[in-house]
């Protein structure tokens, strides 16, 4: 393996994590330093001699600072081929200097952009121009010159060059300028992405052009299945709280299957104010429950459906207490604890079980970021679309039937419209007081998502509120729960048979609401 000595090194940063530190070590190796502006000053703050890209050029800085680093000096020094005659004799000649070390990182756009205080003017003085062009000669050249663009490799390149004779592998040298150039990719779409929206051209659910940036946390054991590969990714640019950004505090790594359950409780009790919780299973819940403390919501919860619980995943919004844990505790198999943060005693009732995950995430508490887009991948392709957030106000739902709803069965539909809203379809939703004791999800039949939903519900179906993610084409599926005892619903209608349904409806005696809009969950 090829290793390379390095006799002269250029530092320009932004973030200055790291840097005093590491201009101590390169000085000690006899590696000559040369930098720009406030790099420059806070390595001579630290004792180290540094000449300035100035100096070495021999021009001084332009334009307030834009032009400090764009001289053929630099660049040059930077690209030419150490083996190429040619490029060797013309260095010589204009007497340029060989740079074998860049150690650059950029002006910080997407941490101004983010800034809701950040005026057009600022983010756009915020674009590097010079420090992409030096990680790209540099990484382009990789061979013979190594760039480093990120603090948390500077202790691997003081070793390497330990370990080197003051040289580094040209393995290193490789895999530094990959990750340079995914860094000024992610810059560039950042940038991209800024002047499309600013201008109006797209908005975030419809670009015109896209490109992803995702920086991986963690390789998962497998897949869906053992047979399959799997890794979990960070979206550089997500707001709002993230599983990526949880805390897992106890128990062995997330599985595939666990991310998945545990995003869609996430997505669950991110649309409740009140203490809920939620069990789920394959993406699905199978209980739910507000209350007026997250141990009462729980319990409810947990109530809905036992035998599904076991083996859940459990999701809630507020802190578990040591009341809670030990209603947890208690529940014979839990997979995960999604929560925003746990009392000290619960903690250490709750981790006792070793194979038992748990997650802390804090923005649990802030709510959901509105606005944020999501993507649904399918071959060579990708479909993007807005989160689902819409919920018409309750005052705006229309009674369809001679019969009103009373104020408690009102109450009800709320808690299970919000519910159903997360159940894969066809998804019917049965709820007393504010507890769900019934659900049906998944079906290819609205019908069968209504006999499941009865079934699970048992006596508890009499007198239950219904809801259903989408309209009733017949009236089938509404008598499957007017039959059970459910004495009010409620659905988006806009079908062609509610003529049918409502008659239905008004011979069952029921209540029936119709919101104007539907909850479709693929």
């Amino acid at each position: 393996m090829s290793v390379k000595k390095i006799k002269r090194a250029l530092i320009s940063v932004s973030d200055k994590a790291g840097i005093e530190e590491l201009a101590t070590e390169l000085h000690a190796l006899g590696i000559e330093i040369i930098s720009t502006g406030g790099t420059l000053r806070q390595i001579k703050e630290a004792d180290v001699p540094a000449v300035s890209v100035s100096a070495f050029t021999g021009s001084p800085e332009m334009l307030d600072g834009r032009v400090k680093t764009l001289h053929p000096k630099v660049h040059a020094g930077i690209l030419y081929r150490r083996d190429e005659e040619a490029h060797v004799d013309q260095m010589s000649s204009s007497d340029y200097k060989q740079i074998d070390l860049v150690v650059v990182n950029l002006y910080p756009f997407q941490q101004t952009v983010a800034r809701q205080d950040a005026s057009h003017e600022e983010i756009i003085e915020n674009i590097d121009i010079g420090g992409p062009g030096m990680i790209r000669s540099a990484a382009k050249n990789y061979e013979s010159v190594t760039v480093v663009v990120d603090p948390v490799d500077y202790k691997r390149l003081v070793e390497e060059l330990k370990a080197n004779g003051g040289a580094t592998s040209e393995e290193f040298r490789y895999e530094c300028a990959a990750k340079a150039y995914n860094m000024t990719a992610v810059y560039d779409t950042a940038i991209s992405e800024y002047f499309e929206q600013h201008a109006g051209q797209t908005s975030v659910e419809n670009p015109t052009r896209l490109t992803l940036n995702y920086t991986m946390k963690s390789e998962l054991r497998y897949g869906e299945n053992p047979h399959q590969k799997a890794s979990v990714h960070s979206r550089d640019s997500f707001l709002g709280p993230s599983l990526v950004n949880a805390k897992i505090l106890s128990g062995k790594e997330l599985s595939y299957n666990n991310y998945g359950d545990l995003d869609a409780g996430l997505e669950m009790i991110l649309d409740f104010d009140e203490p809920f919780a939620v069990l789920l299973k394959h993406a699905n819940p199978c209980g739910a429950a507000i209350g007026s403390t997250i141990t009462e919501a729980y319990r409810a919860a947990y109530d809905s459906d036992p035998l599904s619980a076991f083996g859940c995943i459990i999701a809630v919004n507020r802190e578990v207490d040591i009341e809670c844990a030990n209603v947890i505790h208690e529940t014979p198999f839990v997979e995960c604890v999604l929560a925003p943060g746990y009392s000290d005693d619960a903690f250490k009732l709750l981790k006792k079980k070793k194979a038992r995950r748990l997650l802390s995430l804090e923005s649990i508490l802030k709510g959901r970021v509105a606005g944020q887009d999501m993507y649904k991948y399918i071959k060579g392709g990708l479909l993007v679309q807005s989160v689902d957030e819409q919920f018409t106000p309750q005052s705006e739902w229309k009674v369809a039937t001679e019969r009103q709803p009373t104020k408690e069965e009102l109450k009800s539909l709320w808690f299970a419209w919000k519910v159903v809203k997360h159940t894969k379809s066809n998804a019917i939703v049965l709820v007393k007081g504010n507890a769900t004791v019934g659900v049906g999800m998944g079906q290819t039949s609205r019908v069968d998502s209504g006999f499941m939903a009865v079934k699970r519900a048992g006596d508890r179906a009499k007198g239950a509120v219904m809801a259903s993610d989408a309209f009733f084409p017949m009236p089938d599926g509404l008598e499957v729960a007017t039959d059970a005892g459910v004495t009010a619903v409620v659905q988006p209608g806009g079908s062609k048979g509610d003529e049918a349904v409502i008659e239905a409806a008004n011979k069952a005696g029921v209540a029936m609401l119709f919101t104007g809009e539907r909850h479709f969950k693929h």
